[in-house]
């Protein structure tokens, strides 16, 4: 049985094909989409777990080095792994607020899946961590079919995160398909996220028309100028109706930190001088929140940087602020700080004005935050997507018929208005923010294993 899979930076989601409609599966109860996150008592426990809990076997030398050195840790601290240990989405999210210091919690790894320069154990943990999410879907999935699944088309990003450009999408693209057959899907085929978001529109046409569709999710923003209706609905080669692609790591999760970083981060002592008359540095403030990169988190929260932000707190003219970036240290709170941004962002799509309540569990304070501060705070991300829809118009040669905006951050006006002063008096249509790309995913699906 074939599914499709959008493995998101936020949230991960599966449909079928039902009798020619689409049917996305419930995974928790009712709900459809699973928070793209993952947690347990240390990072170890993910590959003894995927060993002894699922069966699951490292298939290179450098994960099963990776095994070894986990069996090795958790034996020394008295851990023994049990299939209850790793939880997953809202399950997650709420054992690491309640105890954030002494959980390990990891958001969005497809965020960081095309970074260059990492180790073979750094790829083949990494590989785990997405084999862990995906074996939990699958067997939700199952659970509620009652029946197994073996084949798969998934989403992905035009380009993941990465300087590596072709090598970073060949990574990435490596370790989710390697996770998904260790996961058991036996047939994996991939579809750019946009163009899935399209293939579901365009079964709601009754003419061809060219259409940009502009998908903004959590990571990454993808546009893609598609030539779509009746003429293409059944073709299994979309080659010639694709006339141009644009896409970065950019999306809900960049707006949420550039929130935090401008709107909030003034209340841990950004911009506080010290005695000498020097500034903290700004590379302090924005380690902390910015989670899709993993060596600034390591950076501000290794035992070294600890001794750094305790100097600073000495010499600093406003102590009672950067202590809090101190708790933030101690208490690992970035994520905590990130979902607060990412509440100010939604409450101010429709209002003018939000106070923020920020947990520092020792201590809760509220900031008060303008839609006009959020639009300044978020305008580095938002010119980043507006030259993305430029880019797509100017490779394609054409102008669109119409623009189909998806995605869970389309749904800011902002970021609508942004598109919208781009392109003039070209129709805006606004389909499914969070299943267009998974049921474009189960449409494709269809044609390639039925």
């Amino acid at each position: 049985m074939a599914i499709g899979f959008d493995y998101g930076t936020a949230n991960c989601s599966v449909a079928q094909l039902f009798d020619g409609v689409v049917k996305q599966i419930p995974l928790v109860g009712d709900d459809l989409y699973v928070p793209s996150t993952l947690c347990a008592p240390n990072s170890e426990t993910v590959s003894e777990y995927l060993f002894r809990c699922k069966e699951i076997k490292p298939v290179n030398a450098s994960g099963e080095a990776l095994l070894r050195r986990a069996i090795k840790v958790n034996h020394e601290e008295g851990l023994d792994v049990r299939s209850d240990d790793v939880k997953f989405g809202h399950e997650a999210l709420e054992l690491y607020l309640e105890d954030p210091k002494d959980v390990y919690y990891v958001k969005s790894p497809k965020s960081f899946l095309g970074a260059m320069g990492l180790r073979d154990m750094q790829l083949s943990f990494f590989e785990d961590l997405v084999c862990a999410m995906m074996s939990n879907i699958k067997n939700r999935t199952e659970s509620h079919l009652n029946q197994e699944v073996t084949q798969a088309v998934i989403g992905r990003p035009v380009n993941f995160l990465g300087r590596g450009g072709d090598k970073s999408n060949i990574q990435a693209e490596g370790i989710l398909r390697n996770a998904a057959n260790r996961a058991g899907f036996k047939d994996v085929e991939f579809q750019f996220e946009p163009v899935a978001a399209g293939l579901e529109f365009e079964s709601s046409l009754t003419e061809d028309k060219n259409v940009l569709i502009v998908d903004i999710g959590g990571g990454t923003t993808d546009c893609s100028m598609i030539q779509m209706g009746p003429s293409w609905a059944q073709q299994l080669d979309r080659t010639d109706s694709l006339l141009a692609h644009s896409g970065q790591m950019v999306g809900g999760n960049d707006l949420d930190i550039y929130t935090a970083f401008k709107c909030f981060m003034s209340e841990f002592g950004m911009g506080t001088k010290r005695h000498s008359g020097l500034d903290i540095p700004l590379i302090q403030f924005w380690n902390p929140i910015v989670i899709s990169d993993v060596q600034a988190q390591r950076s501000f929260y290794a035992h070294d940087n600890l001794a750094v932000l305790q100097q600073f707190l000495r010499e600093a003219k406003e102590p009672e602020k950067v202590s809090r970036l101190l708790t933030l240290h101690k208490e690992t709170l970035g994520y905590s700080v990130i979902r607060e941004a990412e509440k100010t962002k939604i409450a101010l799509g429709d209002n003018e004005h939000y106070r923020a309540n920020l947990n520092l569990l020792s201590e809760t304070f509220q900031v008060d935050v303008t839609k006009s501060s959020l639009e300044a705070a978020i305008e580095p991300p938002t010119s980043k997507i507006k030259a993305l829809v430029e880019e797509a118009v100017v490779q394609s040669g054409i102008k669109p018929d119409m623009v189909f905006m998806t995605g869970g951050s389309a749904r800011s006006p902002i970021l609508t208005n942004a598109v919208k002063s781009v392109l003039g008096e070209i129709p805006v249509v606004r389909g499914d923010f969070f299943g267009s790309v998974t049921s474009g995913l189960a449409r494709r699906a269809d044609l390639l294993f039925r």
